[in-house]
């Protein structure tokens, strides 16, 4: 062990306060993006005595590693005061909040490295178990307070600034949803419709060959899945992308997104709408989305709105076909309707989402640069 790195174990303890007289009704779960998030159990005849008590400041973690992939559960109380949680959970807290500050010590589980760690240490024959004792085992720097809350008001600072972004940018699709929305009420307005086919063409991503996997190091052929078009206006390249080697892209090439491609997910999560940002001009796209490519007539920003308002989601809904593996089919994709009015109304609104869209475009690039930063912030504690 280095000498700057200390032993967790010195620093933390086992908490096990249960539900018993239920006085506790807030109950939490935890998410693999190391925070607490409202439970979506169905809770009905649930007996809440067992759960845990878990207060400000206090940490949970699921010690079973098997389940989710290459990261593991774990979050630091900030949000709520005191919840509950299931009791498959193990809570601890920091003896000597003097010593060891709980955000610090949360930065520290934030890292890649962290997760690696506790799967190669995780162990058991049916299920992996990140244990107490590894959990104590683990070895960090620790250094003196002034120091740790130094770093951790950085990071706060930045996370911050990202969460101001990303406020701002969906209140601007908020207001271009409820102003598409207003002009479909409209009764004085000419309304008519035109049909995807005659704006655009429609085409497939490509499954991979099936010798081929995914890869984590960058190079110049990002390749887009449905999970990366989460709820952005814009799919973005950002350090979740995975890539394909050269001699997959060679066999793949043909299946390529261009700047302002109108991404729609087809399978699983159907109905998730994106643009394609200028970073991702070139890469390779999933079979399980479509691009709407060339458009004419309308421009990209005017459909995506659409496909995002209450009818364009419900026409999308309806073209849905398929009881147990629900599918969107392109030629449905081609037959659907989009709004469209007066020239001088689509002139408007245009210039109007043209602007927005810039804001927004802006807003995730500046996300983007702020996330790596405060990756940098993290990265840079172990170096201590």
């Amino acid at each position: 062990m280095s000498a700057n790195y200390k032993k967790l174990g010195d620093y933390i303890q086992t908490v096990d306060v249960r539900n018993s007289d239920l006085k506790v009704s807030h109950l939490l779960g935890l998410s693999i993006e190391k925070c607490f998030i409202e439970s979506i159990a169905n809770t009905i005849g649930t007996d809440f005595r067992p759960y845990k008590i878990v207060k400000r400041g206090q940490f949970a973690y699921g010690p079973v590693t098997s389940r989710n992939g290459d990261k593991i559960t774990i979050a630091l109380l900030k949000e709520a005061d005191v919840c509950i949680i299931s009791s498959s959970y193990s809570v601890f807290e920091i003896t000597d909040t003097t010593k060891l500050l709980p955000e610090y010590l949360m930065l520290w589980f934030s890292r890649p490295e962290f997760d690696r760690y506790a799967r190669y240490k995780s162990h058991g024959s049916v299920r992996e178990i990140f244990d107490w004792d590894e959990m104590c085992r683990v070895e960090l720097p620790v250094p003196d307070l002034k120091e740790q809350e130094k770093i951790v008001k950085t990071y706060n600072t930045i996370t911050k600034r990202i969460h101001l972004k990303q406020k701002i940018n969906e209140n601007l699709e908020k207001t271009a949803i409820l102003k598409f929305e207003n002009m479909l009420d409209n009764e004085s307005l000419e309304k008519r419709s035109i049909k995807v086919e005659s704006i655009c063409e429609v085409k497939g991503g490509k499954r991979l060959p099936l010798d081929s996997d995914l890869i984590e190091n960058r190079n110049s052929h990002p390749y887009i899945r449905i999970r990366d078009l989460k709820e952005n206006c814009f799919v973005m390249l950002n350090k979740e992308f995975l890539y394909v080697d050269e001699e997959t892209q060679k066999e793949i090439a043909r299946y390529i997104t261009e700047t302002n491609d109108l991404l729609i997910s087809i399978v699983g999560t159907i109905g998730l709408t994106a643009l394609v940002h200028k970073s991702l001009d070139k890469a390779n796209l999933t079979e399980n989305c479509v691009k709407l490519t060339k458009m004419k007539k309308l421009i990209p920003e005017y459909v995506l709105i659409y496909l995002r308002t209450k009818a364009g989601q419900s026409a999308i809904s309806q073209a849905t076909v398929g009881a147990v593996q629900a599918k969107l089919p392109l030629k449905n994709i081609l037959n659907l309707d989009i709004p469209f009015f007066e020239d001088s109304i689509i002139k408007e609104y245009n210039d109007f989402l043209r602007k927005t869209f810039i804001c927004i475009s802006n807003n995730l690039e500046e996300i983007i640069k702020l996330q790596s930063f405060g990756q940098l912030v993290i990265s840079r504690i172990s170096g201590m």
